[in-house]
């Protein structure tokens, strides 16, 4: 039960700063009139592919993470009702 909500918090806070990294990278590239600086056509592409790729696996660390949180908060919340039982009435003969 604690192993999800550890791992979600992990997935999550992963996500979140590998997001923030790349979009920190993409603003400090740009240009005062917006455009972004590559030193040649090659980095260019390979930069870019990179980061697309890096923003999907973000997006499955935070989508991941969340799911661990949302299993751990359902897990606490079974743990903390009591377990009803229901007895057979005895049958008579």
């Amino acid at each position: 039960m604690v192993a999800s909500l550890v791992i979600g918090i992990i997935f999550l806070v992963a996500g979140l700063g590998l997001r923030y990294w790349i979009n920190r990278r993409k603003f400090y590239r740009r240009s005062p009139m917006g455009a972004e600086g590559f030193s040649s056509y090659e980095s260019s592409v390979f930069i870019k592919l990179i980061e697309r790729v890096g923003k999907w696996i973000a997006y499955a660390l935070i989508i991941f993470g969340l799911l661990s949180l949302w299993v751990y908060s359902r897990e606490k919340k079974e743990k903390q009702q009591p377990e009803v039982k229901t007895e057979q009435p005895a049958q008579r003969r």
